[in-house]
This record gives structure tokens, C-alpha cells and sequence, in this order.
């Protein structure tokens, strides 16, 4: 069948298209590989510019590997400070993997409920709401980035003696 308006569909971001949302990225699935994994690095997808007069920029997403996402797109204007960009990667790649795997991610591994990106002394964290009592309060599980040194094995990253 002749599709007389057809759509182009995402193409994989190239290395250093969008160097702060690179590294950004490459923080997040070290989050990821050490919660989940199993489930493979997430990837940048762009779609084409919405209107011609973006100059080729168009929308751009955190995947799964199949190249599944969900959510908003990642504001251009994230792209002004490495904190801002860390922050709505976190946010996109959390949207991403909640709807499309249907899986809390991050979770606490102290209170076993999902955390949240959140900004704390200028930089994006994993933030927890803690547990219902009051001895177990709200707080600052890692930054973002820092889980993998949270969950690591025992005897990880230990030289042999």
C-alpha cells in the first residue's frame, strides 16, 4: 500500500551529537546495569524536527535497546549544564523502563519502594521517601550515577592479597 505521507521513524543519536546527554546516559545505565542488569544499556533516539524551522533538531528520547520508549522527550534546554542534562535523562530513562517493563526502578534497597531523581546541593540524586514510620525517614539513597556502588557484590572491586 502507497503511504502518501510517510513518516520517518527514530534513528539512533550519533557519539557526541549531544555530549551532555552522553555522559549523562552513560551514568544512568551504570544505575541501571546495577539494578536491573539484565536489561541491557538504555540508548538515545531522535525523531525528526516537528517543523522546519528547528534546524534538524528534533525530539529526542531515552530507549530500551529495542529502541521502546515512554514519556516526554528530553527538553533541549537540559542541555545547559551537565546537572540539568544528568537530571532529565534520570527522569526519562525512569519513565522509560516503569512503562515499558512495567518494573519499579530504582528502588530503595533499604525501604523496597521506587526513588526519584530529585536535585539536592546542586546535583541529581536517588531520592527515597523512606519508610511510614517516624524513625524511618525520607532521604538521599546515591547520586545519580552512584547505585553501583551501593549494590555491588561483596568482595567487588577487591584486589587479591
Amino acid at each position: 500500500m502507497y503511504d502518501p505521507f510517510p513518516v520517518p521513524g527514530p534513528r539512533e543519536v550519533r557519539p557526541g551529537e549531544h555530549p551532555l546527554w552522553d555522559e549523562a546516559l552513560a551514568l544512568v545505565n551504570r544505575d541501571l546495569a546495577a539494578l536491573l542488569p539484565d536489561r541491557g544499556p538504555l540508548r538515545l533516539l531522535a525523531l525528526p524536527p516537528w517543523e522546519p524551522e528547528d534546524s534538524g533538531r528534533g525530539p529526542v528520547y531515552v530507549a530500551l535497546p529495542d529502541g521502546r520508549w515512554h514519556g516526554n522527550d528530553l527538553g533541549h534546554d537540559s542541555e545547559a549544564t551537565p546537572a540539568a542534562a544528568l537530571a532529565a535523562v534520570a527522569e526519562a530513562a525512569q519513565d522509560t523502563v516503569m512503562e515499558c517493563l512495567w518494573q519499579v526502578w530504582p528502588v530503595c534497597a533499604e525501604h523496597r519502594v521506587g526513588m526519584h531523581p530529585r536535585e539536592e546541593d546542586g546535583r541529581p540524586v536517588w531520592w527515597c521517601a523512606g519508610g511510614r514510620g517516624e524513625r524511618d525517614p525520607a532521604h538521599v539513597r546515591a547520586p545519580v550515577g552512584g547505585l553501583d556502588a551501593l549494590h555491588r557484590p561483596r568482595g567487588a572491586g577487591r584486589g587479591r592479597r
